[in-house]
Order: structure tokens, then sequence, then C-alpha cells
């Protein structure tokens, strides 16, 4: 019978060890100032309350073409009683970290003036996710620098923590690739699933998803009580996924009746027979160590397999699994809070382990329950 691993990782002994043995602390490291590019939509706001948390990040400016001169608290009224103003874009004054939290395009066509501003760029749209120029012909319209696409490093430090100290640019990937990728990357890398195997992954992603900007597909008449699929085929994460699993897999994306969160549901078919103990033991080797990963399959209560409800407004994945002994196939669930651990906290994560500070540094909020929509 299945059972519940709420066990979710936790910083690595040694590497607590040595920072107490010097002496070094979260609070002892060097603070930071950084500035939010395109502060007034859904993740720049998410950035902006995360980074106003933060230990080591002094936030220094946030910018909105369409606010310029407003307080922040004004578009993100959870912000109310902070003291920033939005500024213009055009204005970008020298800060240590650059968040961009742009439309697509965006950040390709002004990288120059980013890096011009800051060391290190941290973008949140799809403008580097992608490693090679063919891939952004395919998926997107091509792309305005190529040349640093073998230079960015994928955000997500559950695969890519080795190459993150010292990145200067580094692309946060997107929600529903984060959940799908976070759910099968176990399988891929345990063996019991390869590069020919067949699978179909299934995302229900909230509103939040389309952004702040008004669309008549995301107006509350016509997304309230929806399970709408709006990407049966040819979603763009498709092309993170299959880039970062390296194995072809079939993606629809569902529009659903909630406001955060995104759930992934994984019909994976093994070529061999996989029994639920070697599915504990992948998912445990991936994931032991990892801060904000939290294993959740089977088990009692009502929430026995992951859900969004119970990771909203944090950077947690939560990720379970179950066996078909008819067919031998392995259904995965995973799921997260689009605009944290999709978007913004994965980029704070992936910050904190580039610029060497507590990896779990502005992050802890452990979320409430219960909560009404996601």
């Amino acid at each position: 019978m299945p059972v519940t691993d709420e066990t979710s990782g936790a910083t690595d002994a040694a590497d607590a060890e040595a920072s107490a043995a010097s002496g070094e602390t979260a609070g002892d490291a060097e603070t930071l100032t950084a500035t939010v590019v395109g502060g007034s939509g859904f993740a720049g706001g998410e950035l902006l309350r995360l980074l106003a948390g933060h230990p080591n990040f002094d936030l220094a400016d946030a910018t909105s073409r369409g606010y310029a001169g407003k307080s922040v608290g004004s578009v993100h009224p959870n912000l109310r009683g902070t003291d920033l103003r939005f500024s213009d874009p055009a204005d970008l004054d020298a800060v240590d970290v650059l968040f961009a939290a742009t439309p697509h395009g965006v950040s390709m066509s002004q990288i120059d003036d980013f890096f011009d501003a800051a060391d290190t760029v941290v973008d949140l749209s799809a403008d580097f996710r992608l490693n090679t120029e063919a891939q952004y012909e395919e998926w997107y319209d091509g792309h305005d620098a190529p040349e640093l696409l073998d230079k960015s490093v994928y955000a997500l430090p559950e695969l890519h923590r080795e190459d993150l100290p010292g990145a200067d640019l580094i692309a946060a990937g997107g929600c529903n690739a984060t959940a799908t990728i976070l759910g099968l990357s176990p399988l891929f890398e345990a063996g019991i699933l390869d590069g020919g195997s067949s699978v179909v992954a299934d995302v229900k992603v909230g509103s939040s998803e389309g952004g702040a900007g008004a669309s008549e597909a995301g107006s509350h008449p016509e997304r309230s009580g929806v399970v709408r699929p709006y990407a049966p085929t040819g979603h763009r994460h498709e092309a993170e996924i299959e880039q970062e699993l390296g194995a072809s897999v079939s993606f629809t994306a569902h529009a659903v009746d909630m406001v955060r969160g995104a759930a992934a549901t994984c019909h994976t078919f093994p070529t061999s027979p996989v029994s639920t103990g070697d599915l504990w033991t992948a998912f445990r080797e991936a994931y032991e160590d990892e801060p904000f990963v939290r294993l959740q399959s089977g088990g009692s209560g009502v929430y026995r397999y992951p859900e969004p409800k119970a990771v909203a407004g944090t950077n947690m994945a939560e990720v379970g699994f179950e066996v078909d002994p008819r067919n031998g196939r392995v259904v995965v669930f995973s799921a997260i809070d689009n605009l944290v651990k999709g978007t913004a906290g994965q980029a704070v994560h992936a910050a904190n382990i580039a610029l060497g500070f507590e990896e779990t540094a502005g992050l802890e909020f452990q979320g409430l329950h219960p909560v009404g929509s996601p």
C-alpha cells in the first residue's frame, strides 16, 4: 500500500557544518542591490514580495512603463506600505542583480542594456531558456541575441545546481515545464524511462499564468468553472521539457478555475516492469536533499497526492506517483504554485545559489491552509 513521505529534504549537512565552522550565516552574507524590470505584472509582483523579505537583497528599484511614478502598493495591494515607486525602464540605475519579468522578446532585445546596469541578469521570460537558435526558430520567432544562448543557465536548481554558481545570465523555466520536469526527471535519471519511452503529460494551470493583462479567454465569465484545453498540441513549454529531459513528450495544457497553481499528470510506459519500491528509490535519490521538493504519494486524508492548494504561495513542489499493475503504466503527479516555484521563487532560488547565498534565503514561507482559489 502506498505510504506518504513528508520529508522535503534539508540543506546538505556538510555545507551547514562548514558554514557554522566559518561563522558564516545567511545573515552574515553581503547585501546586494536588485532591480525588478517589469514589476507591475503578476510575476514581477511575486519577485517584489520575495525580494522585499530577502535578507541579502536590497530592493533598489522596480520599473513599469504603464505605472511609472505610481506606488508599488497601488498595483500590488499586498505590498501596500512599501515606499518603493515604479520608475521608467528607460532609466535603469546600476545595481548588482537585475531580475527581468518582461514579456517574451523584451529581454533578448535589451540584454545589452540589462548588462550595462547589472553584473547578473535573471530573466523570467522565455528568451534564454532554450539552448540553440534553431530551437527558437522552431518554437518562437528567432532570437535577437543567439550568441548568449549557450551562456545562459536554466534556472531549475534541482537539475542545474552545479551550473549556477557564478552564472551571470540565468533563465527561469516556464511553470508548465517546471511542474512536468520535476515529476519526470527522476524516472529518466534512474533509467526507468529513456529517450524512446512514451510519455504523455497533461497540465492544469491557473489563470495567473496568462499574466495581468486583460484577455477574452482570461476574463472571469469565460474562465470561471472551466476545464478548457487551450494548447492540445504544440505548447511552447514542450521545447523546454524535451530539452531538459532529453526525450520526446506529448504535452497538453488546460486552463482551469483557479488563480494560482499548476498540476501535472504524466502517464509513462516503462519497457520493463517497475515496482512501487523502485519508484520510491528513484524519487528519494533525486530529491532527498532538495529543500523545495516534497514527496506526497498516497497515504491517508483528503490530499493524498500533489495538490496546488497545498503549496500556494510557497516555493515548494509536491511530487507523487502510482503504478497501474494491470498495464504497467506509471502515473506521476506534481504540483507547484506557478507564480513562485514556477516563476519568481525559482528565479530567486537560482540567484541565491549563483551568488553564494543560503539557497533557501527569502523562500521559507510555509503556505496557508485552508485557502480559497490558490
